[in-house]
């Protein structure tokens, strides 16, 4: 079941509620991909930056599991993660896992700014700080950072991962 099909649940009949599920459930789907996107860097990443991609991927794990507690709450069924994800670009060694891991930061911002949208005002702070911890990864992965991560505009560069203009199976 989709976050466009939670029939039965006590949101069917509530827009806003509709809305926050499917913003929660595209943040579970950009959680997901993170997950998977730093397997990818933490087996490329240089030594000295090892701990840091391990810090990032126990986060979004445990992010991942508190989103998926959320859809239940919601109403929801948490979408699965997919067997495996394209990456945006090859990564072969450490230079190119630094740009990954920015990369699914940017989305993951894009995202949370979307569910900070959408959300109630408990969801729309946890959401908010979810964004300003994407986007300082970012920044520390890439070595600056954009005035306002997360807005539409940035979209148009690439869709955020679980957002409904990217590809399934796609970071």
């Amino acid at each position: 079941m989709t976050a466009g099909t939670a029939r039965g649940s006590r949101r069917d009949h509530d827009d806003s509620g509709h809305d926050e599920l499917t913003a929660v459930q595209a943040a579970l789907a950009a959680e997901h991909a993170a997950v998977y996107g730093y397997g990818v860097v933490g087996g490329r990443i240089a030594g000295d930056r090892r701990t840091e991609a391990q810090a990032a991927y126990d986060g979004h794990r445990a992010r991942r599991d508190a989103l998926r507690r959320v859809v239940r709450d919601l109403g929801g069924a948490p979408q699965a993660a997919a067997a495996a994800y394209e990456l945006p670009f090859p990564v072969p060694d450490a230079a190119a896992a630094a740009r990954l891991a920015a990369e699914l930061e940017d989305r993951l911002a894009a995202v949370y700014a979307d569910l900070v949208r959408a959300g109630g005002a408990v969801r729309r702070r946890e959401a908010a700080a979810a964004l300003r911890e994407a986007a300082v990864r970012s920044v520390r992965w890439r070595g600056g950072g954009v005035a306002f991560p997360g807005l539409v505009e940035r979209a148009a560069e690439a869709a955020p991962a679980g957002s409904a203009s990217a590809a399934a199976g796609a970071l």
